[in-house]
């Protein structure tokens, strides 16, 4: 038999995804990735084949930069970049904007696609991201059973009154105004009624006898995994699911390079912080450097992922710190007393995994919920990235080391 994962082309969707499909995988079963070529090396880690598949323009094959984009798309990814820079509430409105072209990207070519691959590969089993619209779209109305992965917190699937990009919590040190959150509101509405129109138009094409969706967002395959602990949940949000599994984290098996191996070995009782933005946010090199300005005098190990971040921001690093601009951040969690991120869906699970407390600094998306949560379990802080100076940012590092 053949297992078969639908993943957009970016490494950080793939990797819990190829993680998913390890634990699923029966003896001997083969594996097969539909994908884009920028994470083909990702693939080839796991040991899988891959079959080519575009689910989207843009791409990321672990660190993201603009430059590396096609035109369109990095002017795209430079506006988000300048939009986080003013705040919480503007920089979900950008968002809202955007996705209005990037999550349903060619909807009936895709799904074709989609189903070409189907029939090419005949798998018996199917493993979707729920966010690879165009192709959850294609195997809906071809009646294909899939699994459908949820890589994101869990509001990234609403349910009853939420509206798919609006937050429906934050953390207290956020302070919105009120009419700033009515007019996101209303655009997130006005933005779902389009996608939602866009999605019956693609369904009416591929399926003209099926029924109108009332919000696409809200559409979903028959099994709904959440990449997430069910303990971080809340119960009456969990009442209002439809049939789904929480995994918890999707905790995969790295290689480790020797001299990285090293460093983590070395006989050094200080505690190792973790500092990590992520493929995307780590464009914010003006917040890393106040990190790394908070970190400078304290007692301890920092393992730093620089990712796109300019070096020269960050002035001259410690040289006992270790800082490339990719790390393998399961393993660093696995010995780390603090992790220090934005509170992406991946970084928070794995952390909470090792059970390593979190220094949460949010730019976007659904990273406000997942740092709310951690701020209402009690398992780490959260703090704004664009106001917390390094004296604060260092006060908070002290904290939660001692928690």
């Amino acid at each position: 038999m053949t297992l078969l994962v639908i993943s957009p082309d970016y490494a950080s969707h793939l990797l819990p995804l190829a993680t998913i499909a390890t634990a699923q995988r029966r003896p001997g079963e083969r594996v097969v990735v539909a994908t884009g070529p920028a994470t083909a090396a990702v693939v080839a880690e796991f040991g899988f084949e891959r079959i080519d598949l575009r689910l989207g323009r843009g791409s990321n094959p672990g660190v993201i930069r603009a430059e590396q984009q096609p035109t369109g798309e990095d002017d795209a990814l430079r506006g988000f970049f300048a939009a986080t820079h003013h705040g919480m509430v503007a920089t979900l409105a950008y968002q809202a904007e955007a996705r209005r072209n990037d999550l349903l990207w060619a909807p009936v070519p895709t799904a074709q696609a989609v189903l070409q691959v189907i029939e090419q590969v005949k798998p018996g089993q199917v493993i979707v991201d729920h966010l690879a619209f165009s192709a959850t779209l294609a195997l809906r109305t071809a009646g294909i059973p899939f699994q459908d992965v949820v890589l994101g917190h869990p509001t990234a699937l609403p349910v009853g009154t939420e509206i798919y990009g609006y937050p429906s919590t934050w953390p207290a040190c956020f302070h919105p105004e009120p009419a700033d959150l009515a007019a996101l509101e209303k655009l997130c509405i006005s933005v779902r009624d389009a996608f939602t129109a866009e999605v019956n138009a693609a369904v009416a094409v591929l399926d003209p006898g099926a029924p109108a969706l009332e919000d696409a967002f809200a559409a979903h395959g028959p099994t709904v995994l959440f990449n997430y602990p069910a303990a971080l949940h809340p119960a009456q949000r969990t009442a209002l699911l439809p049939a789904h599994r929480f995994l918890g984290s999707s905790i995969r098996t790295e290689k480790v390079a020797a001299e990285v191996r090293r460093w983590l070995d070395e006989d050094d009782d200080r505690p190792l912080v973790y500092v990590s933005f992520g493929s995307f946010l780590s464009a914010r090199a003006d917040v890393l450097a106040r990190v790394v300005d908070a970190l400078r005098p304290l007692p301890v190990r920092v393992a730093l992922a620089t990712g796109s971040a300019d070096p020269a921001v960050l002035g001259e690093l410690p040289t006992s710190w270790l800082a490339r601009s990719f790390l393998p951040q399961v393993a660093i969690l696995e010995q780390s007393a603090l992790a220090i991120t934005h509170g992406g869906n991946n970084s928070i699970t794995e952390a909470l995994h090792f059970e390593v407390p979190l220094l949460v600094l949010p730019f976007s998306t659904d990273q406000f919920a997942g740092a709310a949560a951690i701020e209402t379990a009690d398992r780490g802080l959260v703090l704004d990235p664009n106001t917390a100076t390094p004296g604060e940012l260092r006060r908070a590092i002290s904290t939660a080391l001692r928690h």
